[in-house]
């Protein structure tokens, strides 16, 4: 079943059919509720995602559990762990949002065939890599939106110190 998940994601679009082989011999479809935590900020990041159905969102979480949400994936949305740049553990957490289908694919494999094949790694880079900064050029985007419409105060200047009693 992963076989043919695999061949029809863009990124995999590139690889020869032994290729695809050995990433859906480590791939599995994952099922998700709404509400399942696909992973945390700051754990290893092992795995690579990809959305066949349903939705899920990135999200940088904050103090008393407030977070805020980097991006809301759905089908055909790639996301977890970058083997481009090797991050040790993940940078976001990854919510379902919705029921949902997931191609779960272990990173190692993923960095292994490109290792072993530069053209086809560059190519799996270049499509990875332009989809994550494109991912951060929104987030850019929507952090400036947030900060452009916050309420300034004007700049009070220094209250005079009172002199010292003797």
């Amino acid at each position: 079943m992963a076989l043919e998940r695999l061949i029809g994601q863009e990124v995999f679009q590139f690889l020869r059919p032994e290729q695809i082989k050995a990433i859906s011999d480590v791939a599995e479809v994952v099922e998700c509720r709404t509400g399942d935590m696909i992973y945390e900020k700051d754990t290893r990041a092992d795995h690579f995602y990809v959305v066949l159905d349903g939705q899920v969102s990135l999200r940088l979480p904050g103090k008393s559990g407030v977070s805020f949400q980097v991006d809301e994936l759905t089908k055909g949305a790639m996301f977890g762990s970058c083997v481009c740049f090797q991050f040790v553990n993940y940078s976001l957490d990854a919510r379902c949002t919705s029921e949902a289908r997931l191609l779960k694919i272990e990173s190692a494999t993923l960095k292994e065939l490109m290792d072993g094949d530069l053209v086809l790694g560059y190519t799996i880079q270049t499509q990875i890599s332009r989809i994550y900064f494109n991912r951060y050029i929104d987030t850019m985007k929507k952090l400036q939106s947030i900060v452009l419409n916050l309420p300034l105060e004007p700049i009070r200047p220094e209250m005079e110190r009172a002199p010292a009693r003797a």
